[in-house]
């Protein structure tokens, strides 16, 4: 007894308990984008949990992380001062926000303080094109993102023997929407595939009426839609389509939520099934995600999606570089997360690794498709690449939104 109450001759009840090291957390917890905020925060504190069970940062004698909490309202100057706020509250590193235009703001602050800064999604390619030092991406950058979009559309198309003539593109009018259908947009162009995207409808985001811009969908008689979307838009843009009676052969998302949140899900039942999204997503053989999607379900009842997955990975790549970095030191930590290569995460891709800009190396997407399931968990299915596929089945094109059942 005497020896298991010591430690090299100190009491044990004496020891000093280790010390707690804050990460400062920016999503968009409330406003238009709460549902995907309030995962991303889930998502961070998953990892954090995590990293505290199996013993914390080790090299700093096993101290354990926090996660200080802000809100950005999807508003980048409230991001910011959110932002400013846990710095000064004693955050050494950064992580959120979700939006590009958050992130940008969150970034030029995140250098100006000198505070490591990793985004656990924001694709906007401008974000780390502006020679910070201080800023890193483990999502991919949007023009990777429609990158994957082109080359699977090309897959679909040529699989399945069916070529859309007509097409629209939608997309929220804030900076990751019209940056994302803009860039898809050129892509296409540039593509060789025959495919003309014949209008292009743009909408604020949190628009809580779609009804005018259905009905100038329907007008242009499109064969696919192309839209780059959030989780509410994308459940009135689907219910309106279904009232006004679109016709399509198919719903191909370039790269945005909107079509796989757990919410969105359950709410458009088999209005979205069939929907496809080019997105960076979890990969389902991972043990790493294995272990956590069950951890995640079993404290909040849905899934690990890209939002919260990536929010999780996130956090467990800081945490690697606080271990490999030994110190809390900003320039310590600097280097270390420049030297990065954290394999074992839940995500499609390769190991993360930041090259000189910040951008992650081993980032890419994979195509997801809503299919039909008993058990609505199980409805959203990587269907390529095939080194990550959970099946073989693509449906294309798909029952109109009315022969449902």
């Amino acid at each position: 007894l005497g020896v298991a109450a010591t430690t090299f001759g100190v009491p044990t009840l004496l020891r000093a308990a280790p010390k707690t090291i804050n990460i400062g957390s920016v999503q968009p917890a409330t406003g238009p984008l709460a549902v995907i905020g309030q995962g991303q925060r889930r998502g961070n504190q998953l990892a954090i949990d995590y990293i505290n069970a199996m013993g914390g940062i080790k090299s700093l004698g096993g101290a354990k992380l926090e996660l200080l909490l802000g809100d950005s309202e999807s508003k980048p100057e409230i991001g910011r001062s959110e932002a400013d706020r846990l710095i000064k509250e004693g955050a050494v590193m950064m992580t959120g926000p979700f939006q590009s235009g958050v992130a940008m703001a969150i970034a030029t602050l995140c250098e100006q303080r000198q505070v490591p800064f990793v985004m656990d999604v924001a694709a906007l390619d401008a974000i780390t094109q502006k020679g910070y030092q201080y800023t890193f991406r483990v999502f991919i950058t949007a023009k990777g993102l429609v990158g994957g979009a082109v080359k699977y559309l090309k897959m679909i198309t040529k699989e399945k023997g069916v070529m859309p003539k007509r097409a629209v593109v939608t997309n929220t009018a804030d900076a990751f929407g019209k940056g994302m259908s803009g860039g898809f947009i050129k892509f296409m162009e540039k593509s060789g595939l025959p495919i003309e995207i014949v209008d292009r409808v743009q909408y604020p985001l949190g628009i809580h009426d779609l009804s005018a811009e259905v009905a100038r969908i329907k007008a242009a008689k499109p064969d696919i839609l192309f839209p780059v979307s959030r989780p509410g838009d994308s459940i009135l843009l689907t219910r309106e389509m279904y009232k006004q009676r679109v016709e399509l052969m198919g719903i191909f998302c370039p790269g945005s939520p909107g079509w796989y949140e757990p919410e969105v899900i359950k709410d458009l039942d088999k209005l979205i099934l069939y929907a496809m999204d080019n997105v960076p997503w979890i990969n389902p053989a991972s043990p790493g995600y294995q272990q956590a999607n069950a951890a995640f379900q079993k404290k909040h009842g849905k899934y690990l999606d890209t939002n919260s997955a990536y929010a999780y990975t996130g956090v467990l790549v800081m945490a690697d570089a606080l271990n490999r970095a030994g110190s809390t030191d900003p320039e310590k930590i600097l280097d270390a997360l420049k030297k990065t290569n954290y394999a074992d995460h839940p995500v499609v891709g390769g190991p993360v690794q930041f090259d000189e800009k910040g951008d992650n190396k081993g980032a890419m997407t994979a195509l997801i498709q809503v299919q039909p399931d008993p058990d609505p968990l199980k409805r959203v299915k990587v269907v390529a690449p095939k080194a990550f596929a959970q099946t073989d089945k693509l449906f294309f094109p798909a029952p109109q939104l009315w022969d449902r059942g």
